[in-house]
């Protein structure tokens, strides 16, 4: 896609590129249960955040069984009863993330992005810019996996069908982390109870496209069309949760993605 192609999401000039390509780690972790993937997003802030530490990492997982509400969303947008919940056997987590309710369930992709934003080539304190080019990542995905048409509003990208992805972002010691979350494939009548950005539900991609996709598809459209937003460069990917100090990655021409 050329710069002429990419859609404008957001008035003003973008903010200059970084002399050299970040370089990107991409971890493809499968399903994570909730509580873990919270445990280690303070772990990877920290080791991003430390001087000659863990560079700029996507993590690609799913969860389920859960609905989250961020800081700009209330228990008063989940229409479940504390009982029905339990019947349902799906949790409820308050999160210190932006965005409001999101429900999380099989066939949704969450996407984690942990850096500091000037190894992303932006400012130190430029949380606005790099939400625009994450938007911008996960809109031109959509596009690619042949949704339309599309409009990104107050964190999240919409559909036909409604809520297609939801932003909602932190920062931990100077480190951006969460990122967003995509229903490729979950059922959009899951959690219809749950009020999401603008009030509205969530759509999926398969409802948009009225066929299948499969996950696998989908994450990497998701890692080259993120990539290409930072342009940056996938250093390399691997399976499974990033733990412990960075590691050596395989090239990213040896690996498939998905």
């Amino acid at each position: 896609m050329t710069a002429s192609d990419r859609p404008t999401i957001a008035p003003g000039s973008p903010p200059a590129r970084p002399a050299t390509r970040p370089r990107l780690s991409v971890w493809l972790a499968g399903r994570v249960p909730f509580e873990d993937y919270l445990a280690a997003v303070e772990r990877l802030a920290w080791e991003v955040s430390e001087p000659g530490g863990r560079g700029p990492t996507l993590v690609l997982c799913e969860h389920a069984g859960v609905i989250t509400i961020g800081r700009g969303g209330s228990r008063r947008d989940v229409g479940y009863s504390d009982e029905e919940l339990r019947a349902r056997q799906v949790g409820l987590r308050f999160v210190g993330r932006g965005g409001g309710a999101i429900p999380h369930a099989p066939g949704q992709v969450a996407v984690a992005l942990f850096a500091r934003l000037a190894d992303l080539g932006l400012g130190e304190s430029d949380v606005g810019g790099y939400q625009r080019r994450l938007e911008e990542g996960i809109l031109c995905g959509l596009q690619a996996m042949r949704c339309g048409p599309l409009r990104v509003d107050r964190g999240g990208v919409f559909g036909r069908t409604g809520l297609l992805a939801a932003v909602g972002i932190a920062v931990r010691r100077g480190v951006v982390c969460h990122g967003a979350y995509l229903n490729v494939s979950s059922r959009p009548d899951a959690f219809a109870s749950v009020r999401c950005v603008a009030g509205r539900p969530m759509g999926s991609v398969e409802a948009e496209r009225q066929r299948p996709l499969r996950l696998t598809a989908a994450r990497s459209i998701l890692v080259e069309k993120i990539a290409d937003a930072f342009d940056a460069e996938v250093a390399g990917i691997q399976s499974g949760f990033p733990r412990g100090p960075s590691r050596p990655v395989l090239p990213s021409e040896h690996r498939h993605v998905g």
